[in-house]
Protein backbone atom coordinates (compact mmCIF):
# COMPACT_ATOMS: atom_id res chain seq x y z
CA UNK A 1 0.00 0.00 0.00
CA UNK A 2 2.88 2.37 0.77
CA UNK A 3 4.28 1.64 -2.69
CA UNK A 4 0.95 2.60 -4.28
CA UNK A 5 0.92 5.94 -2.47
CA UNK A 6 4.52 6.62 -3.41
CA UNK A 7 3.76 5.88 -7.05
CA UNK A 8 0.85 8.30 -7.00
CA UNK A 9 3.16 11.06 -5.73
CA UNK A 10 5.80 10.25 -8.34
CA UNK A 11 3.14 10.23 -11.04
CA UNK A 12 2.63 13.99 -10.60
CA UNK A 13 6.27 14.54 -11.61
CA UNK A 14 5.95 12.67 -14.92
CA UNK A 15 5.54 14.56 -18.26
CA UNK A 16 1.95 14.95 -19.43
CA UNK A 17 2.41 12.63 -22.41
CA UNK A 18 3.28 9.72 -20.07
CA UNK A 19 0.75 10.57 -17.39
CA UNK A 20 -2.27 8.67 -18.69
CA UNK A 21 -0.31 5.49 -19.39
CA UNK A 22 1.37 5.58 -15.98
CA UNK A 23 -1.90 6.34 -14.23
CA UNK A 24 -3.55 3.31 -15.79
CA UNK A 25 -0.63 1.09 -14.87
CA UNK A 26 -0.50 2.38 -11.30
CA UNK A 27 -4.25 2.01 -10.84
CA UNK A 28 -4.14 -1.63 -11.93
CA UNK A 29 -1.22 -2.32 -9.60
CA UNK A 30 -2.93 -0.69 -6.64
CA UNK A 31 -6.20 -2.48 -7.31
CA UNK A 32 -4.36 -5.81 -7.41
CA UNK A 33 -2.58 -5.02 -4.14
CA UNK A 34 -5.82 -3.96 -2.47
CA UNK A 35 -7.61 -7.08 -3.66
CA UNK A 36 -4.87 -9.28 -2.16
CA UNK A 37 -4.97 -7.44 1.18
CA UNK A 38 -8.75 -7.60 1.46
CA UNK A 39 -8.93 -11.25 0.36
CA UNK A 40 -6.40 -12.16 3.05
CA UNK A 41 -8.36 -10.17 5.62
CA UNK A 42 -11.61 -11.86 4.60
CA UNK A 43 -9.96 -15.28 4.76
CA UNK A 44 -8.73 -14.61 8.29
CA UNK A 45 -12.17 -13.42 9.34
CA UNK A 46 -13.96 -16.38 7.80
CA UNK A 47 -11.55 -19.04 9.09
CA UNK A 48 -12.77 -20.49 12.35
CA UNK A 49 -11.94 -23.46 14.52
CA UNK A 50 -14.38 -25.08 16.92
CA UNK A 51 -12.97 -26.09 20.28
CA UNK A 52 -15.28 -28.59 21.96
CA UNK A 53 -15.55 -28.66 25.76
CA UNK A 54 -17.54 -31.52 27.28
CA UNK A 55 -18.56 -29.46 30.32
CA UNK A 56 -20.89 -26.50 30.95
CA UNK A 57 -19.44 -22.98 30.92
CA UNK A 58 -17.75 -21.78 34.08
CA UNK A 59 -15.92 -24.93 35.21
CA UNK A 60 -12.14 -25.51 35.36
CA UNK A 61 -11.90 -27.15 31.91
CA UNK A 62 -13.95 -24.38 30.33
CA UNK A 63 -11.80 -21.75 32.08
CA UNK A 64 -8.54 -23.14 30.66
CA UNK A 65 -10.09 -23.53 27.20
CA UNK A 66 -11.21 -19.90 27.16
CA UNK A 67 -7.86 -18.73 28.51
CA UNK A 68 -5.97 -20.23 25.57
CA UNK A 69 -8.60 -19.84 22.82
CA UNK A 70 -8.02 -16.22 21.77
CA UNK A 71 -4.20 -16.25 21.80
CA UNK A 72 -4.15 -19.64 20.07
CA UNK A 73 -6.49 -18.26 17.41
CA UNK A 74 -4.03 -15.42 16.78
CA UNK A 75 -1.18 -17.91 16.39
CA UNK A 76 -3.21 -19.99 13.92
CA UNK A 77 -4.70 -17.07 12.00
CA UNK A 78 -8.25 -18.12 12.88
CA UNK A 79 -11.06 -17.38 15.27
CA UNK A 80 -11.46 -20.15 17.85
CA UNK A 81 -15.04 -20.65 18.98
CA UNK A 82 -15.69 -22.56 22.22
CA UNK A 83 -18.63 -24.96 21.96
CA UNK A 84 -19.75 -26.50 25.24
CA UNK A 85 -21.16 -29.98 24.68
CA UNK A 86 -21.72 -31.54 28.11
CA UNK A 87 -23.29 -34.94 28.65
CA UNK A 88 -22.52 -38.63 28.44
CA UNK A 89 -19.27 -38.21 30.39
CA UNK A 90 -17.73 -36.75 27.25
CA UNK A 91 -19.48 -38.99 24.73
CA UNK A 92 -21.48 -36.17 23.12
CA UNK A 93 -18.36 -34.13 22.42
CA UNK A 94 -16.47 -37.22 21.25
CA UNK A 95 -19.21 -38.24 18.80
CA UNK A 96 -19.33 -34.71 17.38
CA UNK A 97 -15.59 -34.87 16.86
CA UNK A 98 -15.74 -38.29 15.18
CA UNK A 99 -18.34 -37.06 12.69
CA UNK A 100 -16.35 -33.94 11.77
CA UNK A 101 -13.86 -33.78 8.87
CA UNK A 102 -10.25 -34.62 9.74
CA UNK A 103 -8.96 -31.15 8.86
CA UNK A 104 -8.10 -29.58 12.22
CA UNK A 105 -11.13 -27.29 12.13
CA UNK A 106 -12.72 -29.12 15.08
CA UNK A 107 -10.63 -29.73 18.20
CA UNK A 108 -11.55 -31.38 21.49
CA UNK A 109 -10.21 -29.85 24.69
CA UNK A 110 -10.80 -32.46 27.36
CA UNK A 111 -9.80 -33.61 30.80
CA UNK A 112 -8.25 -37.05 31.29
CA UNK A 113 -11.49 -38.68 32.41
CA UNK A 114 -13.29 -38.75 29.06
CA UNK A 115 -10.33 -40.20 27.18
CA UNK A 116 -8.28 -42.13 29.76
CA UNK A 117 -10.87 -43.39 32.29
CA UNK A 118 -13.99 -43.98 30.19
CA UNK A 119 -12.42 -46.82 28.13
CA UNK A 120 -12.07 -48.87 31.31
CA UNK A 121 -15.31 -47.71 32.90
CA UNK A 122 -17.76 -48.37 30.06
CA UNK A 123 -18.07 -51.73 28.37
CA UNK A 124 -19.70 -50.20 25.29
CA UNK A 125 -18.11 -46.85 24.63
CA UNK A 126 -19.22 -45.07 21.45
CA UNK A 127 -15.66 -43.97 20.70
CA UNK A 128 -12.14 -45.31 21.03
CA UNK A 129 -9.67 -42.58 22.02
CA UNK A 130 -6.68 -44.49 20.66
CA UNK A 131 -8.38 -45.11 17.31
CA UNK A 132 -10.59 -42.07 16.80
CA UNK A 133 -8.46 -39.22 18.16
CA UNK A 134 -5.18 -37.62 17.10
CA UNK A 135 -3.21 -36.26 20.08
CA UNK A 136 -2.11 -32.64 19.68
CA UNK A 137 -0.68 -31.47 23.02
CA UNK A 138 -1.00 -31.60 26.76
CA UNK A 139 -1.99 -28.16 28.00
CA UNK A 140 -2.08 -28.28 31.82
CA UNK A 141 -1.59 -30.74 34.62
CA UNK A 142 -4.26 -30.76 37.32
CA UNK A 143 -3.10 -32.95 40.15
CA UNK A 144 -5.50 -33.93 42.89
CA UNK A 145 -5.21 -32.52 46.39
CA UNK A 146 -6.85 -34.08 49.45
CA UNK A 147 -8.77 -31.47 51.42
CA UNK A 148 -10.54 -31.67 54.75
CA UNK A 149 -12.61 -29.35 56.89
CA UNK A 150 -10.41 -26.90 58.86
CA UNK A 151 -11.72 -28.46 62.08
CA UNK A 152 -10.40 -31.91 61.09
CA UNK A 153 -7.88 -33.50 63.47
CA UNK A 154 -5.76 -34.45 60.45
CA UNK A 155 -3.25 -31.76 59.51
CA UNK A 156 -1.45 -33.82 56.87
CA UNK A 157 -1.89 -36.96 54.82
CA UNK A 158 -0.10 -39.16 57.35
CA UNK A 159 -2.47 -38.11 60.13
CA UNK A 160 -5.45 -38.69 57.84
CA UNK A 161 -4.19 -42.22 57.10
CA UNK A 162 -3.68 -42.86 60.82
CA UNK A 163 -7.24 -41.68 61.44
CA UNK A 164 -8.55 -44.08 58.77
CA UNK A 165 -6.95 -46.99 60.60
CA UNK A 166 -8.66 -46.04 63.87
CA UNK A 167 -12.14 -45.59 62.40
CA UNK A 168 -13.96 -45.45 59.08
CA UNK A 169 -13.52 -42.11 57.34
CA UNK A 170 -15.86 -40.86 54.64
CA UNK A 171 -14.51 -39.72 51.28
CA UNK A 172 -16.63 -37.66 48.92
CA UNK A 173 -16.19 -37.84 45.15
CA UNK A 174 -17.69 -36.12 42.13
CA UNK A 175 -19.13 -39.44 40.98
CA UNK A 176 -18.39 -43.14 40.63
CA UNK A 177 -15.41 -43.64 38.34
CA UNK A 178 -14.34 -40.00 38.55
CA UNK A 179 -10.72 -39.00 39.18
CA UNK A 180 -11.50 -38.11 42.83
CA UNK A 181 -13.02 -41.57 43.31
CA UNK A 182 -10.04 -43.33 41.74
CA UNK A 183 -7.60 -41.26 43.80
CA UNK A 184 -9.44 -42.42 46.91
CA UNK A 185 -9.15 -46.04 45.73
CA UNK A 186 -5.40 -45.56 45.21
CA UNK A 187 -5.12 -44.27 48.77
CA UNK A 188 -7.14 -47.19 50.10
CA UNK A 189 -4.97 -49.71 48.26
CA UNK A 190 -1.75 -48.10 49.45
CA UNK A 191 -2.70 -47.71 53.11
CA UNK A 192 -5.38 -50.37 53.74
CA UNK A 193 -7.26 -47.70 55.66
CA UNK A 194 -11.01 -47.74 56.21
CA UNK A 195 -12.28 -45.38 53.53
CA UNK A 196 -15.98 -45.17 52.71
CA UNK A 197 -16.75 -43.82 49.25
CA UNK A 198 -19.59 -41.26 49.15
CA UNK A 199 -20.33 -40.36 45.50
CA UNK A 200 -22.01 -37.09 44.55
CA UNK A 201 -23.31 -35.79 41.23
CA UNK A 202 -20.47 -33.40 40.56
CA UNK A 203 -17.73 -31.71 42.55
CA UNK A 204 -19.84 -28.79 43.82
CA UNK A 205 -22.12 -30.78 46.18
CA UNK A 206 -19.16 -32.88 47.32
CA UNK A 207 -17.22 -29.74 48.27
CA UNK A 208 -20.30 -28.31 49.99
CA UNK A 209 -20.53 -31.32 52.29
CA UNK A 210 -16.82 -31.15 53.16
CA UNK A 211 -17.32 -27.48 54.01
CA UNK A 212 -20.26 -28.45 56.19
CA UNK A 213 -18.33 -31.19 57.95
CA UNK A 214 -20.66 -33.94 56.68
CA UNK A 215 -17.84 -35.94 55.06
CA UNK A 216 -14.23 -36.25 56.16
CA UNK A 217 -12.33 -35.59 52.97
CA UNK A 218 -12.34 -35.01 49.23
CA UNK A 219 -9.78 -35.40 46.46
CA UNK A 220 -10.24 -32.69 43.86
CA UNK A 221 -8.52 -30.77 41.08
CA UNK A 222 -6.58 -27.86 42.54
CA UNK A 223 -8.25 -25.26 40.25
CA UNK A 224 -11.66 -26.21 41.63
CA UNK A 225 -10.45 -25.96 45.24
CA UNK A 226 -7.85 -23.20 45.25
CA UNK A 227 -10.27 -20.41 46.25
CA UNK A 228 -11.52 -22.42 49.25
CA UNK A 229 -7.96 -23.22 50.28
CA UNK A 230 -6.77 -19.61 50.01
CA UNK A 231 -9.75 -18.39 52.02
CA UNK A 232 -9.10 -20.96 54.76
CA UNK A 233 -12.42 -22.73 54.23
CA UNK A 234 -10.68 -26.01 53.34
CA UNK A 235 -7.41 -27.48 54.57
CA UNK A 236 -5.10 -29.15 52.01
CA UNK A 237 -3.25 -32.14 53.48
CA UNK A 238 -1.74 -34.12 50.60
CA UNK A 239 -0.89 -33.97 46.89
CA UNK A 240 -1.65 -37.01 44.72
CA UNK A 241 1.31 -36.61 42.36
CA UNK A 242 5.01 -37.46 42.11
CA UNK A 243 5.98 -33.84 42.88
CA UNK A 244 4.47 -30.88 44.69
CA UNK A 245 2.17 -28.43 42.95
CA UNK A 246 3.42 -24.92 42.10
CA UNK A 247 0.07 -23.65 43.39
CA UNK A 248 0.53 -25.31 46.80
CA UNK A 249 4.28 -25.62 47.29
CA UNK A 250 4.03 -26.20 51.05
CA UNK A 251 1.73 -29.23 50.75
CA UNK A 252 3.65 -32.51 50.64
CA UNK A 253 2.95 -35.32 48.22
CA UNK A 254 1.73 -38.64 49.61
CA UNK A 255 4.97 -40.21 48.42
CA UNK A 256 6.90 -37.75 50.61
CA UNK A 257 4.76 -38.88 53.54
CA UNK A 258 5.56 -42.54 52.93
CA UNK A 259 2.37 -43.37 51.03
CA UNK A 260 3.33 -44.54 47.51
CA UNK A 261 1.07 -45.10 44.51
CA UNK A 262 -1.29 -42.14 44.94
CA UNK A 263 -0.91 -40.42 41.58
CA UNK A 264 -4.03 -39.09 39.88
CA UNK A 265 -3.18 -36.28 37.48
CA UNK A 266 -6.36 -35.06 35.80
CA UNK A 267 -4.53 -33.44 32.89
CA UNK A 268 -6.25 -31.36 30.23
CA UNK A 269 -5.22 -31.82 26.61
CA UNK A 270 -6.10 -30.97 23.03
CA UNK A 271 -7.07 -33.59 20.45
CA UNK A 272 -7.99 -33.50 16.77
CA UNK A 273 -9.78 -36.16 14.77
CA UNK A 274 -7.72 -39.18 13.74
CA UNK A 275 -6.55 -38.76 10.17
CA UNK A 276 -5.74 -35.06 10.53
CA UNK A 277 -2.50 -34.40 8.67
CA UNK A 278 0.75 -34.34 10.62
CA UNK A 279 1.47 -30.89 9.21
CA UNK A 280 -1.76 -29.53 10.70
CA UNK A 281 -1.17 -31.30 14.03
CA UNK A 282 2.34 -29.83 14.16
CA UNK A 283 1.01 -26.36 13.29
CA UNK A 284 -1.52 -26.42 16.14
CA UNK A 285 1.04 -27.93 18.52
CA UNK A 286 3.48 -25.11 17.76
CA UNK A 287 0.71 -22.59 18.41
CA UNK A 288 -0.09 -24.16 21.79
CA UNK A 289 3.55 -24.04 22.86
CA UNK A 290 3.82 -20.36 21.91
CA UNK A 291 0.64 -19.53 23.85
CA UNK A 292 1.78 -21.39 27.00
CA UNK A 293 5.13 -19.54 26.82
CA UNK A 294 3.37 -16.17 27.10
CA UNK A 295 3.90 -14.83 30.63
CA UNK A 296 0.38 -13.46 31.06
CA UNK A 297 -1.22 -16.74 29.98
CA UNK A 298 1.18 -18.81 32.08
CA UNK A 299 0.56 -16.67 35.17
CA UNK A 300 -3.20 -16.74 34.73
CA UNK A 301 -3.18 -20.54 34.58
CA UNK A 302 -0.82 -20.85 37.56
CA UNK A 303 -2.97 -18.52 39.63
CA UNK A 304 -5.99 -20.71 38.88
CA UNK A 305 -4.13 -23.73 40.27
CA UNK A 306 -3.38 -25.35 36.92
CA UNK A 307 0.18 -26.18 35.90
CA UNK A 308 0.85 -25.25 32.24
CA UNK A 309 3.01 -27.89 30.59
CA UNK A 310 2.58 -28.39 26.86
CA UNK A 311 4.02 -31.43 25.10
CA UNK A 312 4.64 -32.97 21.73
CA UNK A 313 1.81 -34.92 20.11
CA UNK A 314 3.83 -38.10 20.66
CA UNK A 315 4.25 -37.38 24.37
CA UNK A 316 0.50 -36.88 24.79
CA UNK A 317 -0.12 -40.15 22.94
CA UNK A 318 2.22 -41.98 25.33
CA UNK A 319 0.55 -40.42 28.40
CA UNK A 320 -2.88 -41.39 27.07
CA UNK A 321 -1.88 -45.04 26.55
CA UNK A 322 -0.22 -45.23 29.96
CA UNK A 323 -3.21 -43.74 31.78
CA UNK A 324 -5.77 -45.91 29.98
CA UNK A 325 -3.80 -48.95 31.13
CA UNK A 326 -3.41 -47.63 34.69
CA UNK A 327 -7.03 -46.63 35.22
CA UNK A 328 -8.51 -49.68 33.48
CA UNK A 329 -6.47 -51.96 35.74
CA UNK A 330 -7.72 -50.18 38.88
CA UNK A 331 -11.34 -50.05 37.68
CA UNK A 332 -11.39 -53.79 36.91
CA UNK A 333 -9.63 -54.71 40.18
CA UNK A 334 -12.20 -52.72 42.19
CA UNK A 335 -15.12 -53.83 39.99
CA UNK A 336 -16.18 -50.21 39.58
CA UNK A 337 -19.31 -49.74 37.49
CA UNK A 338 -20.67 -46.46 36.08
CA UNK A 339 -23.71 -44.99 37.78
Amino acid sequence: MAVCLLNVINEEKEPMKMKNTMKTRISKTCLLALSIVFSQFAFAQNTSIKMLVAFPPGGPVDFVARTIAEPLGKELGAQIIIENKPGGNGAIAAEYMINAPADGKVLWFTSAGAVAINPGLYEKLSYNPLRDLAPVSLVVNNVEVLVVNPSSAANNGSEFVALSKQREVTMASSGTGSVPHLAMEQLADSTKGKLLHVPYKGAAPAITDVLGGHVDGFFGDIPGLISYIKSGKLKPIGIAAPKRSPALPDVKTFAEMGVPGVDSNNWYALFAKAGTSKAEIDRINTGIKKVLAQEDIKNRLLQSGADPVGSSAEELGAVLKMDITKWTKLIKAKNIKPE
